[in-house]
């Protein structure tokens, strides 16, 4: 740990914290990912802004009436002060380099941040296989790249874990009798990639990416140069289109049931979607509300049998099949109504309900890159069957990449034979 950062306890927090002018503050626990993620972020800040800004971490799971005393929840949280004041954001769980510069940066002058971030030194990383994205596909091959003895870094603008690890529970995975939770099956995996030897760059701003030269820098100081490229970047839930749907995302709109279905203990929730995320996450809801009323555009489910069988089963879920919503309404501080269309009758209907869960596809991330991938008909990435795309030492796999079915199985078994192929190319 830098010389700059200081551990204390809470008997020490008002001298070394509350009197002591420009102060950050980590709590931080073992045994956490987002942490760990962080770790590297705040000791390389320290080496910039430490002679300004004093840099303490205070281990949350042994100072917990501090961390209480403060509305301190969750690890990693960092907390800015000045002068015994606490000033900026409260930054907590997958922390982004840029967000704490910009609340260090409240700390001191403009002229001082300005010096400051002129004197960053920028770095240059080699590698054999560089990783964008850490979902299933990504772990996967990071995990068989490194037990190859090739030197491997996954990118990710997040933590590791992809759409699984905000899923439920995951009911099919191989290799389990009962279901796992997505959060524990993504946490496995990534413990598996740390042992055999992956890096990780998590929770970072990507720059720039140049997949001709095989080169991404990230947070604007990290340059990292490979061998070869694989690009899992996964999906992102596909928006529908319709009238307040983005106007009020997060007033009554969600897109992830794991994160705001605690937020709707004994009220009435309506599902949009038919396949298995919609179904899935509609029997999660189940645990808090007290209805669910899935609008599905045909006159069938999609989802897997036994969900099907699980739904139909649950006394708290109702079915519309055959409507699409056409708009969200909010009266007053949430969405509390939906005015959807009877596709064979055309007639409109208003369902009241406390807020809404959209699950109606993906749409492959693929934002950061310019146009020379080759992509499918509905915007993939084109894949030979060994996972190459048309650049050469670039792949793709996962749910970014052209297939029929996209499942953590098959994300899997595209990291595998990508990661086997790199391997007897770098032999």
């Amino acid at each position: 740990m830098s010389e700059k950062i200081k551990n204390i306890t809470s008997k020490e927090f008002e001298e070394e914290v509350l009197k002591s002018g420009n102060v950050v503050v980590d709590f931080y626990s073992t045994e956490c990912p987002p942490c760990e993620a962080l770790a590297s972020k705040f000791e390389s800040l320290s080496e910039v802004y430490g002679e300004d800004i004093k840099f303490i971490k205070i281990f949350r799971q042994e100072n917990k009436e501090l961390a209480v005393s403060l509305g301190v929840s969750g690890s990693p949280t960092l907390l800015f002060f000045k002068n015994g004041e606490m000033v900026g954001q409260r930054l907590s769980g997958g922390i982004k380099r840029a967000d704490i510069v910009k609340n260090l940066e409240l700390l001191i002058s403009k002229e001082r941040a300005e010096t400051l971030k002129n004197s960053l030194k920028k770095s240059e990383t080699n590698c054999d296989v560089l990783i964008l994205g850490g979902g299933p596909a990504g772990l996967t091959s990071g995990i068989y790249s490194a037990q190859a003895k090739l030197n491997t870094i996954i990118v990710d603008k997040d933590l590791p874990g992809g759409q699984v690890k905000v899923t439920h529970m995951v009911w099919n995975y191989p290799g389990y009798e009962e279901p796992i939770s997505g959060y524990m099956l993504m946490h496995n995996m990534t413990e598996q990639a740390k042992a055999t030897g992956v890096n990780f760059r998590s929770a970072v701003d990507i720059t720039w990416i140049d997949l001709v030269n095989k080169s991404v820098e990230i947070d604007g100081v990290e340059t990292i140069r490979a061998k070869k490229i694989i690009i899992a970047t996964g999906s992102s839930p596909r928006k529908l289109g319709v009238k307040g749907e983005l106007e009020y995302k997060g007033q009554g709109i969600s897109y992830c049931a794991t994160c705001d279905a605690k937020f709707y203990e004994g009220k009435h929730v309506v599902v949009i979607g038919g396949g298995n995320s919609a179904i899935e996450e509609a029997l999660f809801i189940t645990k808090f509300a007290s209805k669910v009323t899935i609008v599905h555009q045909f006159d069938k489910l999609q989802a897997n049998k036994v969900a099907q069988e699980k739904a139909f089963a649950n006394p708290k879920i109702e079915f519309i099949f055959e409507h699409e919503p056409r708009e969200f309404v909010k009266n007053g501080s949430v969405v509390n109504e939906v005015l959807v269309e009877d596709l064979r009758t055309h007639e409109y209907k208003t369902i009241n309900c406390d807020g809404v869960f959209i699950f109606a596809g993906m749409m492959p991330n693929l934002d950061d890159f310019d146009n020379r991938l080759t992509l499918d008909k509905w915007g993939y990435v084109n894949v030979d069957a060994n996972m190459k795309t048309n650049i050469d030492d670039v792949f793709a796999i996962g749910d970014v990449a052209g297939k029929q079915f996209r499942q953590i199985t098959t994300a899997v078994a595209d990291g595998t034979v990508a990661a086997i192929t790199i391997s007897k190319e770098l032999e």
